[in-house]
């Protein structure tokens, strides 16, 4: 599973087949400390408005996500700790003779947080990046279980949005159309997948730009990639467990690549379109 790719700096007006992107490195979030920082419900809320909705103070996210500035100003210094949000220099007007607060929560009566000893608003930032995280089979117990919840909680945003958007959505213009979406089966290796998971990363890559090379019209798009081996049946379960034995006895050369498993239903992938937006 990776999270958000960074820009990469398109040039001009280069067409996405054109572009030639300065690819971000992938970064392993291997310290369970980081993925228990990340699992935390309010924190996921806090780095998921800023993403769609991009810089905002602690007093702009405790409005909109029902809590007060001192636990979004928590959680936010939470998520810094860990390079997910940073400061950034988006900042409206600072408090002067005359000009009062220019954000308050409504709930606490409190100002804006301050930036200490300048008296400057304090903006946040979701940081970008091609975060991955450690393979299951190299997580412990406990980061298993953490790893569980974070992917509970994002699921079920993810599909919250999805739903909100089509009960409340009163499109009629050409976004009301733009739902693109793909299931299908495919039979891979391991190691195939591996490739097919990059070649989606790039792709993405391939369409990120800085806002200022954004043309009008755009709006932000939600990408989400799963992909997992269907259950297996009997047959095909004896089968990857001879493969398996014959593997560990060295039996068909030293890699250990057993095909995934036929998918229960064999029938061609159905609801096919060209790719599912994010």
């Amino acid at each position: 599973m990776a999270q958000e790719p960074g820009p990469p700096g398109i040039r001009g007006a280069e067409t996405p087949a054109e572009r030639t992107p300065a690819t971000p490195a992938p970064v392993e979030l291997s310290d369970l400390a980081a993925l228990k920082a990340l699992a935390q419900p309010r924190r996921q809320r806090v780095l998921q408005h800023l993403t769609l909705h991009g810089p905002a103070t602690s007093a702009t996210l405790a409005r909109a996500l029902g809590l007060n500035t001192g636990s979004t100003s928590y959680h936010l210094r939470e998520l810094a700790r860990y390079g997910f949000v940073e400061e950034t220099g988006a900042e409206t007007a600072t408090t002067g003779a005359g000009a009062g607060v220019a954000e308050g929560d409504a709930a606490t009566g409190t100002g804006a947080e301050r930036a200490p000893g300048n008296g400057r608003e304090r903006w946040w930032r979701a940081v970008p990046g091609d975060r991955r995280f450690p393979p299951r089979s190299r997580q412990s117990a406990e980061m298993r279980h953490v790893m569980d919840e974070l992917n509970h909680h994002a699921y079920a945003a993810d599909l919250e949005l999805f739903e909100q958007l089509q009960r409340d959505s009163a499109e009629t213009g050409p976004w009301a159309d733009a739902f693109p979406y793909s299931r299908g089966t495919i039979r891979l290796t391991p190691p195939e997948l591996r490739v097919f998971f990059e070649e989606y990363i790039a792709l993405l890559n391939r369409y990120k730009r800085a806002e200022a090379e954004t043309p009008a019209g755009a709006r932000t798009v939600l990408t989400r990639f799963l992909a997992f081996p269907a259950p297996l049946i009997d047959a095909d379960a004896d089968a990857d467990a001879d493969a398996d034995a014959d593997a560990d006895a060295g039996v068909g050369g030293a890699g250990r690549e057993v095909a995934l498993a036929h998918p229960v239903d064999a029938a061609p992938g159905h609801n096919r379109k060209e790719t599912e937006p994010s």
